[in-house]
């Protein structure tokens, strides 16, 4: 994996040949999708009970109601958990291997977990309770564009 920032005439932090992801086709993780080309981070939220939740859902985990938001949150957080992968899930990643991936904690939204991989060397210590915070990684080639949140963790 690179640690070089996505530009035009430098490589993204993952290998080429990965599925590209997508909204869903039922549009729920639009705005999501949308607020990450924007560089901005978001997460679910109630209207009804203010309940933060991620991933999104159509109605909320606490409360049930169907009227929900997307909100901005800093794009900044602790891990929570991590798991250094050894073993390429996909061809593409043949060669990329280990790299790690964070379950991270957003303080600021109630608490709620996003998973990302951390960048930077793939044999680095990772401690429970870093500050992280999201690297928005534009696929300016993608049909259609979409960015990629990733994690860097904080000096």
């Amino acid at each position: 994996m690179t640690t070089t920032e996505p530009t035009t005439d430098r490589p993204y932090h993952l290998p080429a040949g990965l599925p590209k992801p997508a909204p869903y086709a039922d549009g729920l993780a639009r705005e999501y999708w949308e607020a990450n080309r924007e560089h901005r981070l978001v997460a679910q939220r109630c209207n009804r009970c203010e309940t933060w939740q991620w991933g999104p859902e159509f109605i909320c985990h606490r409360c049930h109601s169907d009227d929900l938001r997307y909100e901005a949150v800093e794009p900044r957080g602790r891990i929570y958990s991590w798991e250094r992968s050894w073993y390429p899930v996909h061809p593409a990643l043949q060669n990329g291997v280990p790299y790690v991936v964070v379950l991270v904690e957003l303080p600021q939204a109630g608490g709620v977990r996003m998973v990302g991989n951390l960048l930077g060397d793939p044999r680095q210590e990772v401690r429970i309770g870093s500050e992280v915070e999201a690297v928005f990684e534009d696929h300016d080639d993608g049909q259609p564009p979409y960015t990629l949140v990733q994690w860097r963790v904080l000096a």
